[in-house]
Order: structure tokens, then C-alpha cells, then sequence
């Protein structure tokens, strides 16, 4: 899911206001420091499911070209199956 830049600073703050709140964590730096790492960490993860779209679209349609087309196979359950796949071997979690 994309995120405009806006919800992702308005999610981090929450995130660290609910954290800090419930003592969960203990802030070691200022405030708008830990938030601004929370919005990289976001961007980064954000970026990384976006490369796995990518990527698991571009193997489908190779996949496809191989088996002839492939008009009777469910490309959306195909899609979901490599993207999985893939991010298995990437560890990242969807």
C-alpha cells in the first residue's frame, strides 16, 4: 500500500506517542530524531514491497511467455504465489 508522505509522518508520531505513552519505550534521543528514524525505517520497508511487486510481476509475465501464455492459469493467484515466494527469500514480511 502507498502512503503519502503526510500519513506516513502523521503514523510515525502516533507510533511514538502510543509507544511512549504506554512505557514501552524510554525516548535515549530527542523526540523529532526517533520520529524521523521511524519515517526512514517506513520508507525503506515501503520501497523494498514496492521492488517486490515489481519484481514478482516481471517474473509472472516471464512465466507466462514460457508456458505459451498461459491464458488459463489465475494470474492474480500466480501474482500472490511468486510474491510470497519471493519475499520468503528476501525475509521480508508482507
Amino acid at each position: 500500500m502507498r502512503l503519502k508522505d503526510e500519513q506516513i509522518d502523521r503514523l510515525a508520531e502516533r507510533i511514538l506517542t502510543d509507544l511512549a505513552e504506554s512505557s514501552l519505550i524510554v525516548l535515549k534521543k530527542e523526540r523529532a530524531k526517533v520520529c524521523s528514524c521511524i519515517k526512514e525505517v517506513m520508507r525503506a520497508d515501503m520501497a523494498s514491497e514496492e521492488q517486490l511487486e515489481r519484481d514478482a510481476e516481471q517474473l509472472l509475465e516471464k512465466t507466462l511467455r514460457a508456458m505459451g501464455g498461459g491464458e488459463e492459469i489465475d494470474r492474480y493467484k500466480m501474482l500472490k504465489m511468486i510474491k510470497i515466494k519471493l519475499a520468503k527469500e528476501r525475509k521480508i514480511v508482507l
